[in-house]
């Protein structure tokens, strides 16, 4: 046997490793044993990982459960507008006959739409800005979406605000909506008790305590005279907003593991909230009137334009998309995961949600314009009118009046903090990802956040606040939303790939399903994406493309992190080798 020796040396023969564009740090290497023992020498390979560095070993954070991500998902759609918006577009626009544009929409843009930023979000495990190294040119629109997150963020936490400073109301025994004999009624004032109370005998306009309680008892409306004359924040709306902004932050500082909890009360309450109201309802006096009105078709609203464009628009609002909201939850899924199935589960509970919560809406309504002898045109409304007087109002009259009030105040409470929760998200995981400080810093970020949010939600709860609100509610969250969402579209079905049947390539490998399906490529998803060329910057040019050798199989050219594919266009690509390792040889006694 040679003599004992046991000395490391690189092997001559292996060339040096090549080194990728893209990748630093330490590399693999292949250990080789090499024992020699009458002249004969017995290797055995192994082959060795290199120590991570701290940032390499910590992966991005997942959701806990399946479920967790569902109902986060869910609790962002099915929101406040499930309840005040889609019943009243579905009674003024033909009744049942407004569910052939609804379905419509849904099926060619609500769907397709969904899954998209579900699978953009998963593929790149990224914020609403990160996404878009797809493209670089259009990172702007994943700022844009944020910041449009965070203008909702400054009205919609005043909803939740006044359904707070409700349910604190109605911890008594007669609810201050009630009769007229409080400090904030107006000699206008008519019991809401007594019928007929819409006008005085001398023809004066009449209100309900209901709404006086609104506008004068919360708003102070009558202490303003317009955006010119706001006044100062009202102590009692700044103390919900607060409890509502530390609600907030407690649920979001330590990212997707304590929201994901959260969700399990929030997305679930409003559920059995609207089942036990539902079962009150349909007892009511006048509720199977008020559901048949809900339900009446009249198809000769379908020649309407305005029936389809109201259709369109509350499929966009209700999925939230366009809000970056998807794209932030999804981006904490596992890579692998079916966002196929979620974007069909998700948007058919949205769906039924709406349609369903109609039924509880147009109950009370029935019951209230009986009440009142009145049609049910003259108390259905919509927004916060519906929810903060039509609906307190009809509470009253019930037995047990303070305990409904309190139960539906809380389905309220929790139906708009899961969707602050979403809107909120999206503003801290886009700008985290983009800026690895924040990154690190998670909770004083979401701090930050929270109390700019605050600060300026302090100009709607004001004497003059409604003003503000109603600036906001109608232009910082209407067309710019539509156009984020066209900008998205022409970003990933134009520049990303060929077409959205390419991005539907990314969807499979994220455990979708594979460009062909109808749902996420429609005719018209196809028309536009059916190029045969990529107009993007990342085209090689001519020259480059004539360089390269031809390849049997369907190029794939790695750019900007991801696997393109060139699949009809003829495109050589040379495949990439992966880069060798290192052999090191220990020569054992």
């Amino acid at each position: 046997m040679s003599e004992g020796r046991c000395s490391v040396a690189l092997m001559s023969s292996t060339a040096a490793p090549a080194k990728e564009a893209n990748a630093t740090g330490p590399k693999a290497m292949e250990l080789v044993l090499v024992k020699e023992q009458n002249g004969v020498q017995l290797t055995n390979s192994t082959l060795l990982n290199p120590p991570q560095s701290p940032t390499e070993a910590q992966d991005r954070e997942t959701w806990s459960k399946k479920a967790d991500f569902l109902l986060s998902v869910i609790g962002f759609a099915v929101d406040l507008a499930n309840v005040w918006r889609f019943p009243y577009l579905c009674y003024k626009n033909g009744g049942g006959a407004f569910l052939v544009p609804y379905l419509f929409f849904m099926v060619v843009a609500g769907v397709p739409l969904f899954y998209m930023e579900l699978a953009l979000g998963q593929f790149n495990r990224e914020g609403a800005a990160g996404v878009w190294k797809i493209c670089p040119i259009l990172r702007g629109v994943g700022y844009a979406v944020i910041l449009i997150s965070l203008y909702i963020g400054f009205f919609y936490n005043v909803i939740i605000a006044w359904a707070l400073h409700y349910l604190f109301s109605s911890f008594t025994a007669e609810l201050p909506w009630t009769h007229c004999n409080h400090t904030w009624n107006s000699p206008r004032c008519s019991d809401a008790r007594a019928p007929n109370a819409s006008a005085g005998t001398n023809g004066t306009l009449r209100t309900t305590p209901a709404a006086e309680y609104f506008e004068r008892g919360v708003l102070h409306l009558h202490e303003s005279h317009g955006l010119d004359d706001l006044g100062p924040p009202r102590w009692q709306l700044t103390s919900c907003l607060v409890l509502v902004i530390a609600l907030l932050y407690f649920s979001l500082w330590k990212g997707v593991k304590t929201s994901g909890k959260v969700v399990w009360i929030t997305a679930t309450m409003p559920y059995v909230v609207l089942f036990a109201l539902l079962l009150r309802g349909i007892t009511l006096p006048g509720a199977v009137d008020g559901i048949r009105a809900y339900l009446s078709v009249d198809f000769h609203r379908l020649c309407e334009a305005s029936v389809w464009i109201d259709a369109a628009i509350q499929i966009c609002f209700s999925l939230g998309v366009g809000l970056g909201v998807l794209i932030a939850f999804s981006s904490y899924n596992k890579f692998t995961n079916n966002c196929y199935r979620d974007a069909i589960i998700t948007t058919s509970v949205n769906s039924l949600t709406s349609f369903s919560s109609g039924f509880v809406v147009f109950s009370f309504l029935g019951y209230m314009a009986q009440k009142h002898s009145v049609p049910i045109g003259d108390v259905a409304k919509d927004g916060p009118g519906l929810i903060f007087i039509i609906y307190p109002e009809a509470l009253a009259t019930l037995p047990l009046s303070s305990v409904w009030a309190v139960v539906f105040f809380v389905m309220l409470l929790t139906l708009g903090i899961d969707s602050a929760m979403g809107g909120m998200e999206s503003v801290i995981t886009g700008l985290a990802d983009e800026f690895q400080l924040l990154h690190r810093h998670r909770e004083l970020f979401t701090l930050l956040v929270v109390l700019a949010t605050f600060l300026l939600s302090l100009f709607c709860v004001t004497n003059g606040g409604i003003y503000v609100f109603t600036l906001l509610d109608h232009f910082a969250a209407g067309t710019s939303i539509l156009f984020g969402v066209l900008m998205e579209v022409i970003g990933v079905a134009w520049f990303y790939e060929t077409g959205l049947r390419h991005h539907a390539g990314d969807g499979a490998r994220t455990g979708g399903q594979r460009g062909g399906a109808p749902v996420h490529a429609p005719p018209l998803a196809r028309g536009v994406g059916g190029w045969r060329r990529r107009k993007s910057c990342w085209l090689p040019s001519a020259k480059t493309r004539a360089r390269r050798a031809p390849h049997p199989r369907p190029s794939a050219l790695r750019l900007a992190g991801h696997a393109r594919v060139f699949p009809r266009t003829g495109v050589p690509a040379v495949p990439r080798e992966p880069p060798r390792r290192p052999r090191v040889a220990v020569y054992l006694p």
